[in-house]
């Protein structure tokens, strides 16, 4: 019973850290990339820099977490065919890592260190926006796999079969008569 609340938790954990990265994303893509045409050198970086950088700090530890429990889950389910959602959430969130480290993040301390031209400011711009579609790709990815798993496992719940429905049912115990014991 505790095994199995620990791994419903982790599971959740996972599933709540790739929401908040969905979030995060299509706010980006539904919120924040329409005004980019409006962002000048003199107002950019009120608008982009403090939040990408507490963003970072959060977002590297979430990833952390991340990536720890995709690994408990899938090792948790490694003999079910549930084990390939997690085993994409791990690859989606390596992949987003690998794409943030070498490629937004050059974006983002240029950014932070300030820039004074506007052409190179839309320059920027445009290539952090392109990179982080790419990145929000990724996010939904992983964000589709946890709700794969819950729904697989919600539908495995409602409609049994394979193995599960090949067990037979658990006899009920049968009450025995009382009988004294003489001696």
């Amino acid at each position: 019973m505790r095994r199995t609340l620990l791994h419903t938790l982790n599971a959740c954990l996972l599933f709540l850290c790739a929401s908040m990265y969905l979030g995060t994303g299509w706010s980006l893509v539904l919120f924040s990339f329409p005004i980019a045409s409006q962002l000048t050198v003199d107002n950019y970086y009120l608008q982009f820099v403090p939040q990408v950088t507490a963003a970072t700090r959060f977002f590297t530890w979430m990833t952390l977490v991340m990536l720890v429990s995709a690994v408990a889950l899938f090792l948790a389910e490694r003999r079910s065919r549930l084990r390939w959602y997690p085993a994409v959430v791990f690859l989606g969130v390596v992949a987003a890592t690998l794409l943030t480290r070498f490629l937004i993040f050059r974006y983002n301390a240029e950014m932070a260190a300030g820039i004074r031209d506007p052409e190179r400011l839309r320059e920027v711009l445009a290539a952090w926006m392109a990179t982080n579609r790419i990145r929000v790709g990724l996010w939904t990815v992983q964000w589709l796999a946890m709700m794969g798993y819950f729904a697989h496992k919600l539908l495995r719940a409602l409609h049994p079969s394979g193995e599960e429905a090949k067990k037979p049912a658990t006899p009920e115990p049968r009450a025995h008569r009382w009988v004294e014991a003489r001696p």
